[in-house]
This record gives C-alpha cells, sequence and structure tokens, in this order.
C-alpha cells in the first residue's frame, strides 16, 4: 500500500485526484485543507507526518490569486515558499517523495518558442516569483522530488476560465476575450492521471517536468472552443490585453515544451480540444 498526502484537499486539482484515484485499491490517500493541516506553520507540518508512514506528499495548496498576489505579497510567500519548505523538510525527516505543482507563471512570457525546463526564468509578477522561490526551496532541501508546472487549468471542480466561460454564456449574449497571450489549456482529469502514473511508476528521475495539454490556445480560441462544443449561442468577440488592465502583468506567450516528461516518464499528452469535449460532456 502507498500511503499520498494531498494538501489543498478541497481545490480543483485534489478533486480530480479524488475522481481519478476512485477504485485504486493499491493507493491510500489523505486529503487535507488548510483547516486540517495549515502549511504555513512548521510545527503543524512535521507533527501530522509522524506515525502515518506517508510515501508521497502530493502538494497541491497554493496562493493562486494572481492578481490579489501584488497586494497580499506576504501572504503569498507564506503559502507557496515557507509552506513548500516545510512540507520538503517533513518529506526529508520521513523519507517521503514530494511532487509539487507549480506553474507556467514561472516565465515572462516574451520569447515565441515553447519553454523548456532548463530556461532562464523570469516572473512578472509576485505570483510567479512565489512558486518559483517554493521550487528553488524543495529542490534545495529534498532530492526526491518531482516540480510539474503546469498551465491554464481547468475541470468541472473549483474556480476556472471554463466555468467562468459557462456561467456568462448563459447571462450574455457577446463576449470580448483577450486574443493575444497565447498558452495551452490543461484538463485536470489529465494531471491528475500524470500524478497517480508517477506515484505508481515509482521512478527516480526526479527534477523538474512541463505538463499541458497539447497544442497552442490563446484564451479567445478556448473561450471560442467551449462554446463551439456547447453549440451556445453567446458570440465571442477578440480583443488585446490592453482591453482589460490588470494589477498583474500576464505572460504573452506560455506555451511549454513538454518532450522531457514524454521522453523520461513515458507519459502520453491528448491534445487540448480534445480533452475539452470529454470535460464538457462530463460536467
Amino acid at each position: 500500500m502507498i500511503t499520498i498526502l494531498v494538501t489543498g484537499g478541497k481545490g480543483q486539482l485534489a478533486s480530480c485526484i479524488k475522481e481519478v484515484a476512485n477504485g485504486q485499491k493499491e493507493l491510500y490517500f489523505i486529503y487535507v485543507d488548510y483547516d486540517e493541516l495549515d502549511i504555513t506553520k512548521e510545527d503543524e507540518v512535521q507533527r501530522f507526518f509522524i506515525g502515518k508512514d506517508i510515501n508521497f506528499c502530493v502538494n497541491c495548496a497554493a496562493y493562486t490569486a494572481v492578481d490579489k498576489a501584488e497586494s497580499e505579497a506576504a501572504t503569498a510567500k507564506k503559502i507557496n515558499v515557507d509552506g513548500a519548505r516545510y512540507l520538503a523538510e517533513a518529506c526529508k525527516k520521513h523519507k517521503a517523495k514530494l511532487i509539487q505543482i507549480s506553474t507556467d507563471f514561472v516565465f515572462n512570457g516574451k520569447q515565441s518558442v515553447p519553454y523548456k525546463e532548463d530556461m532562464a526564468v523570469n516572473p512578472l509578477g509576485v505570483y510567479g516569483s512565489t512558486k518559483l522561490e517554493g521550487e528553488v526551496v524543495i529542490a534545495n532541501v529534498l532530492k526526491e522530488h518531482f516540480i510539474i508546472r503546469t498551465s491554464w487549468l481547468y475541470s468541472k471542480y473549483g474556480h476556472n476560465f471554463m466555468k467562468t466561460m459557462l456561467r456568462l454564456g448563459q447571462e450574455r449574449n457577446t463576449l470580448n476575450v483577450v486574443y493575444d497571450q497565447v498558452g495551452t489549456p490543461t484538463y485536470g482529469i489529465d494531471l491528475a492521471r500524470v500524478l497517480i502514473n508517477i506515484i505508481q511508476k515509482d521512478t527516480d528521475k526526479y527534477g523538474t517536468y512541463h505538463y499541458s495539454n497539447e497544442g497552442v490556445a490563446s484564451w479567445y480560441d478556448f473561450a471560442k472552443a467551449i462554446f463551439d462544443i456547447q453549440k451556445s449561442n453567446c458570440q465571442v468577440f477578440p480583443v488585446g490585453t490592453v482591453a482589460y488592465p490588470t494589477p498583474a502583468e500576464r505572460p504573452f506567450f506560455s506555451v511549454m515544451d513538454k518532450a522531457k516528461i514524454k521522453d523520461q516518464l513515458g507519459i502520453e499528452i491528448p491534445y487540448w480540444r480534445d480533452s475539452l469535449k470529454k470535460c464538457l460532456q462530463n460536467k
């Protein structure tokens, strides 16, 4: 039996893990949210690991409010940096492996070729900076780690772009959506399968990996696909980022190169639109 601690247990990705893990008898999951385990409290983290024989920790807990982070930098750092450090230290002490979920926001989005794991990082805002600092802390503390950078996560759970578009599409006849920010949507269920695959393989190919679905889209393309698949009458119009000023600057290009995770871990990756269809059919 493999015991897996999942932090951020009520969030979107943890909910996807629950769905995918249903029926996996050789895996025992412990899901905790901040009310059960506050990862920003070192003593609490250390105590929680005692006597549980945890083999893997999947850290889905994060401060992800990109714009709010600009005015709440200390809180973002406590969760994304200190929390990551305390989990890594507990994993090291109790001989567990850590899977850290990170983000495309560690890059500034100013190049035009897909980002590889070893390319220069240069986050534009507090959210990306704290997630990057969390990566560095983990790598310095614990050899037995996997950092999975992902992008544009969506599913039927939690708050995400797809669910926002579906809601707005019922409320309005037209929508303006940004067309000049480009990346790749990631279906949470697909990412959850990858995480469970890594756990089951129990590989020692530690390090940083990129995972999103295959293909490239703008936020406008993503929205258009949602409404096309849903056969919605809501019309979507492309607008530039300048039409929607935000406290945090967004990367214009967030496409990540996934060759490493495919080659080293044998992961097969579905095309983003195919996964979107599956999600909308099962929502």
